[in-house]
């Protein structure tokens, strides 16, 4: 019996006919997903479900979904897609993050002149029969300096057109090299630095807690006076009451936003100032953008569906059904690897390095190098996955290789993961034990036996007496049980190491106390996907 598939939002006729060529049983409703009751009492008849924003696959509607074995979103954002319901569930989630990136970068530029040269007030005025020719006057973009916060695929494009108009380009990314940034012609900078000297600014990175109100009210303060905010990212990057204040007051000359922090944005601090252009989410609102990620979702669901490839998926590796008996806890191992670094590094990493040995070495290695990457760049950018993570990865100039050798060790296998920044390398190894988990074996050099948990707390001191009592007590002083309490030392009185693996998250006020007794180095909470 051929696979059926739902099509539950508005997709090309085109796309529908990729599906019917395939061989699949395509049913088009695109109305139907703006009735969760009715995709509820249907959804259990399909394989395939296809959307785009319109469909909220939530987690009433996956329980429902007894057949359904992958979900294709045409577009980047998956946040209508409950994904650890789907992951439960055992259903594949995948999107299409390259579809529309130039068309998303041109709205943000045509944003940019929009605001400098007040265009849509001056066309409201002109329709109502005005001639306010003195009333708009603009500014040139040319010789202007823009501050591109995100110079990854999209801030990228954003970047090189910027160029093509003159501009002087500064860029902050915590992912973007020097070594790139000297190929873009941007000029690296730090945020302070961007927010001083930029007369526009765009965003070009997603929604995480550490870019949420990135121009919160402090940082809008630092900006220069007559600033430029253009915002076609995300909702919520900005404080849009502290822009509307600064607006009023005109330390804010103008802004331009596409995304707002509540959407369908039907009222907002922003509407109804002057000087400020509004769109309704329209960055990947274009005929070319919408036909590539429709075209894209009805391939990559095809393919699965029909031989079991899987691209472009966010809660699964690219491997297929064979290898994935074998290789499924070395990737969950490597990813947990890259998760450690990703979460311990906050300075532009410059080259990645992956030793593979003994089993691991006769493995998918491209699976096993995207997974590490992607838990890496998870840190920052949890829209990243096994597929977009090495292209993410080389967008910002960060060298990835690889090493296999013969096993050489007490391990039959194991991953060591490096990377190098300007300032360090921080490695660590790991291994899958006899019971199927992963362990980690090995920290700067370190040797350990520290079995992963969803939440754990990472330290390191001087070797001496006292850290271990001053560890238990704290944590037991204040509630925080500990699962497992791994040391690790270079040498007697050197250096060395604690990996404690907590029941729950370790609370602020106990990473303070720990801090307060002089003893460590450095204390670090950490957390793992184990589920």
């Amino acid at each position: 019996m051929a696979p059926k598939v739902l099509v539950s939002d508005k997709l090309s006729e085109t796309a529908v006919q990729i599906f019917r060529d395939r061989g699949i049983d395509v049913d088009f409703q695109p109305d139907l997903g703006k009735d969760k009751d009715k995709l509820a009492e249907v959804i259990g008849q399909y394989d395939g479900l296809a959307i785009r924003s319109a469909t909220k696959v939530t987690e009433k509607i996956l329980e429902n979904a007894h057949n359904l074995k992958v979900i294709a979103r045409a577009g980047i954002g998956t946040d209508n897609i409950d994904k650890v319901a789907a992951s439960k569930k055992g259903v594949i989630v995948m999107n299409t993050p390259f579809g529309n990136m130039i068309t998303t970068a041109e709205h943000a530029i045509a944003m940019m002149f929009a605001v400098a040269r007040q265009i849509p007030e001056a066309s409201a005025s002109t329709h109502a029969g005005k001639w306010e020719k003195s009333r708009f006057m603009g500014t040139e973009l040319t010789a202007k300096t823009l501050g591109v916060i995100g110079a990854g695929n999209i801030g990228g494009i954003v970047c090189d057109r910027a160029r093509g108009l003159k501009m002087k380009v500064i860029a902050y990314d915590p992912f973007l090299s020097q070594a790139k940034a000297d190929k873009m012609g941007v000029e690296k900078v730090e945020l302070d630095d961007l927010l001083a000297r930029a007369d526009f600014i765009t965003l070009h990175v997603p929604l995480t807690d550490q870019t949420r109100n990135i121009l919160s009210r402090e940082n809008l303060e630092k900006t220069k006076k007559g600033v430029r905010i253009i915002n076609c990212a995300r909702g919520g990057l900005v404080d849009e009451v502290a822009a509307a204040e600064m607006l009023k007051s005109g330390h804010i000359a103008g802004a331009a936003f596409d995304v707002f922090a509540q959407e369908p944005a039907t009222e907002n601090p922003l509407f109804g100032l002057p000087n400020v252009v509004c769109t309704p989410h329209l960055g990947a609102a274009t005929t070319e953008a919408q036909e590539n990620v429709a075209l894209q979702v009805a391939e990559q669901m095809s393919d699965y569906l029909l031989t079991g490839a899987v691209s472009n998926a966010l809660n699964m590796p690219s491997v297929t059904a064979e290898e994935a008996k074998v290789m499924g806890p070395w990737i969950k191992l490597a990813g947990h690897l890259g998760a450690f670094i990703g979460q311990m590094t906050d300075e532009p990493i410059k080259a990645i390095n992956i030793l593979y040995d003994g089993v691991a070495s006769q493995m998918n290695l491209a699976a096993l190098t995207s997974a590490s990457v992607a838990g890496i760049m998870k840190a920052v950018n949890p829209e990243v996955n096994m597929v977009s993570a090495p292209v993410v990865a080389k967008e910002r100039g960060i060298k990835i290789s690889t090493t296999h050798q013969d096993k050489s060790g007490a391990f039959e296998g194991y991953i060591k993961l490096t990377v190098v920044t300007d300032k360090r390398e921080r490695s660590i190894g790991g291994t899958i034990f006899s019971d199927g988990k992963p362990r980690f074996i090995q920290i700067k050099g370190i040797n350990i036996d520290a079995e992963i948990g969803n939440h754990m707390l990472y330290t390191t001191n001087r070797d001496e007496p006292g850290i271990i009592g001053a560890l238990g007590n704290t944590m037991g002083g204040s509630g925080v049980n500990i699962a497992n309490f791994t040391l690790g030392r270079s040498n007697a009185g050197g250096e060395a190491i604690a990996l404690l693996y907590v029941d729950a998250p370790v609370p602020d006020d106990v990473i303070e106390k720990l801090q307060a007794t002089g003893l460590f180095q450095q204390v670090k909470p950490l957390r793992f996907n184990v589920d």
